[in-house]
């Protein structure tokens, strides 16, 4: 498994301490932007990093930041395929992989200080996917992207 970074200028600060983090665990990740404090705009990095994931969801998963976390997490699930979450504890990480099988993650520098992005990133890749209720449950949300990719 690759993990896709990326962040915007808001982020950046917790994107760095992200890649030091996976950097020492050994896990093989991917920067995708920005590596910058000059303002950009959070949803062409997570275009990006959630087109990946959608096209290869078997071998990335995507980590984003920014300000909030919520910008990153809105953009990204607008790529269908991806079921991102914004999140600022180790808890809510868990259970998004758990019970919604997230594939991307956000986090935001007003709401997460970099040295708790290691717990909440280690927290979320070594939860699975419980299945059980919850699959029927993330069937449902595909089949909203196809019922909303057939309207358009």
């Amino acid at each position: 498994m690759k993990i896709l970074v990326a962040s915007d200028h808001r982020g950046l600060a917790l994107k760095e301490a992200a890649k030091r983090w996976l950097q020492q665990q050994k896990i093989l990740f991917e920067d995708y932007g920005t590596d910058a404090r000059t303002s950009v705009d959070y949803p062409d990095f997570a275009a990006r990093v959630a087109t990946e994931v959608a096209r290869h969801p078997e071998e990335v998963l995507g980590v984003l930041f920014c300000g909030t976390g919520f910008g990153m997490a809105i953009a990204a699930n607008k790529v269908p395929g991806v079921r991102a979450v914004a999140c600022d504890q180790e808890g809510q990480a868990v259970l998004s992989r758990q019970h919604n099988n997230t594939n991307v993650i956000a986090m935001g520098e007003l709401y997460v200080a970099p040295d708790k992005v290691a717990g909440i990133l280690q927290a979320w890749l070594q939860a699975s996917f419980q299945g059980g209720r919850h699959k029927k449950r993330v069937d449902k949300i595909a089949a909203l992207e196809q019922q909303a990719d057939t309207n358009q």
